[in-house]
């Protein structure tokens, strides 16, 4: 009996560091959990709700306009914004629109904070890509991003480009709080 006894420990035990490692993997290379800090990014996400990052074959090769993304902004910090501007696009906002390539696109996600604008202020400043980064294009290996409460939030504006290798992935799915779980964030 007692063989058996130590037979079937040494399965759990097993089973446990293989489920431990199995946790280590995906935490630390496919999905992590991230808590908001602020309201830089309010009304779409907001202080202390708690989403997961995307971080698997997150890269320039598939980073997206209006992405959400998590970035080290320095070595104690990490930022969470949405990606405005692409390398080799040319940026400017104007009368609180966005202009690509001289061409207005659109911000779904920012209607609501728009319409409960006082009438005559702006929600987000006008500015060229030459005014916050020194340069007429977004160069490779690079991003625009911008906090969608424009109004409150130290994004590109200030500390201008981010480096595409500084992001370690996207906000994919928001589980806290519970009642406001979502995936879609555009």
């Amino acid at each position: 009996m007692g063989s058996e006894l130590k037979s079937e420990l040494k399965e759990w035990t097993v089973a446990l560091l293989i489920g431990f490692i199995i946790f280590l993997l995906i935490r630390f290379f496919i999905f992590a959990p991230y808590r908001i800090d602020g309201d830089s990014m309010s009304a779409t996400l907001e202080n202390n709700d708690k989403v997961l990052i995307w971080k698997l074959f997150y890269n320039d090769n598939n980073v997206d306009r209006f992405d959400i993304v998590v970035f080290k902004a320095n070595e104690k910090e990490n930022y969470i914004k949405r990606v405005i501007g692409l390398p080799g696009e040319t940026v400017e906002y104007k009368d609180d629109r966005l202009y690509i390539d001289g061409e207005y696109v659109p911000e779904p996600f920012l209607n609501d904070e728009h319409a409960n604008m006082a009438s005559g202020q702006q929600f987000t400043n006008d500015f060229t890509l030459e005014e916050v980064a020194n340069v007429d294009v977004i160069p490779e290996g690079h991003v625009l991003v911008l906090g969608d409460n424009r109004l409150n939030s130290y994004d590109s504006r200030h500390y201008g480009l981010v480096p595409i290798d500084e992001l370690m992935g996207e906000a994919k799915f928001r589980f806290w709080p519970l009642g406001e779980m979502t995936r879609n964030f555009n």
